[in-house]
């Protein structure tokens, strides 16, 4: 007799991981929303300095890092969830506030892990198309909060659109969303976004609403996808206790806790990095238009692009870019079919795509 495995294993879908990782330095990986830039040296060197004690366990309370970001947002340390990426935080939240007759609601197609949420508790997702311009519908979504409704979802730019809504929208949504449901503004790519400006602007948003958490990542401006370190900035403690309850002891290594500290003392250079990654997002979009394709109004490291429904199929335009070396995310895999998520790469990378779905459209 075969084991028998408990039945929510089967509803929780598999997460759509990027390939071509073993692929060597001649591929253009454009798949993964990773930054193009290597982190800083001294980063590495804070990551590297901490190996030498790896016998013994991390900080269990993460005080260095609590206390650097609580100074640079101006958030009590004590409401200040860290965890191993944004997902792991995402992932304790379903844990935390969903069970079987509660309710998710989410956009769709938004993050991946979203569904996961649902699937994994027993609760009812309620998916909410987004519009015609790939942005989230607020007004739709405040529309299917109820009294079963445990948890809101708002991924701000959002994956894999790339598309973001103004702060007065999340600002409007909030008014209608009753305080016993937690509202997640999941903002990792907020830096990237000239619609809400810096990344400060939502934190008036936290502190007029205790059922709001602010989800960010050092994976993406700050070049640390390999160490694997998100961050919540919670409207009450008591939500952030809830999302380390559920979770195992030393959920973030200390490698990853030394190299975000360190790389929270250079925001000049990552605001360089991020003005160097919006004039390349603008010229990657722009070849895309070049090619007669509509392309979302990006607010990410990354563009959106609309295939032509009388060209060649999604699958033969991602096969054709892999063979020629560059790998993008088939819509298809995230959500909504006959599209391309593409990351902004380096100048190089970036002309190849252009040139590579030229070739591969026709």
């Amino acid at each position: 007799m075969p084991i028998e495995f408990a039945q929510r294993i089967s509803r929780i879908p598999v997460y759509p991981v990027a390939s071509g990782y073993d692929l060597g330095a001649e591929v253009a990986m454009l798949a993964s929303n990773e930054s193009c830039f290597a982190p800083l040296p001294e980063v590495v060197r804070a990551a590297q300095a901490v190996i030498a004690g790896a016998n013994r366990y991390p900080d269990p309370s993460y005080s260095a890092l609590r206390l650097a970001l609580s100074e640079r947002y101006d958030v009590p340390a004590q409401r200040i969830a860290l965890g191993n990426g944004s997902c792991d935080i995402l992932l304790a939240a379903g844990e935390a506030l969903l069970e079987p007759g509660a309710e998710v609601v989410y956009a769709w197609p938004s993050f991946s892990v979203y569904p996961h949420l649902a699937a994994a508790s027993g609760a009812r997702a309620i998916e909410v198309p987004l519009d015609d311009s790939e942005r989230h519908d607020l007004e739709a979504m405040a529309r299917e909060v109820t009294v079963a409704t445990r948890l809101v979802l708002v991924c701000n730019p959002n994956n894999p659109t790339s598309t973001a809504v103004g702060l007065e929208e999340v600002a409007a949504l909030l008014e209608r969303v009753p305080p016993h449901a937690c509202v997640i503004l999941d903002e990792a790519y907020c830096e990237f976004s000239l619609r809400l400006g810096d990344p400060f602007a939502s934190l008036e948003l936290l502190r007029a609403h205790p059922n709001l958490v602010i989800l960010r990542t050092f994976s993406k401006v700050y070049g640390l996808a390999a160490l694997r370190a998100g961050y919540a900035l919670c409207g009450s403690v008591a939500v952030r206790e809830a999302l380390d309850q559920v979770r195992q002891p030393f959920h973030l290594n200390a490698a990853a806790q030394a190299g975000a500290v360190e790389a929270l003392r250079h925001q000049d250079e990552v605001e360089r990095r991020v003005a160097r990654t919006l004039a390349e997002r603008q010229a990657l979009a722009e070849g895309a238009r070049r090619l007669g394709l509509w392309v979302a109004e990006s607010d990410a490291n990354f563009i959106w692009v609309r295939l032509p429904a009388d060209g060649p199929s999604e699958p033969e335009v991602v096969a054709e870019l892999a063979r020629q070396g560059v790998l993008v995310r088939a819509g298809a895999s995230l959500g909504r079919e006959g599209a391309l998520r593409v990351t902004v790469g380096t100048a190089e990378e970036n002309e190849r795509f252009t040139e590579a779905l030229a070739g591969a459209l026709t």
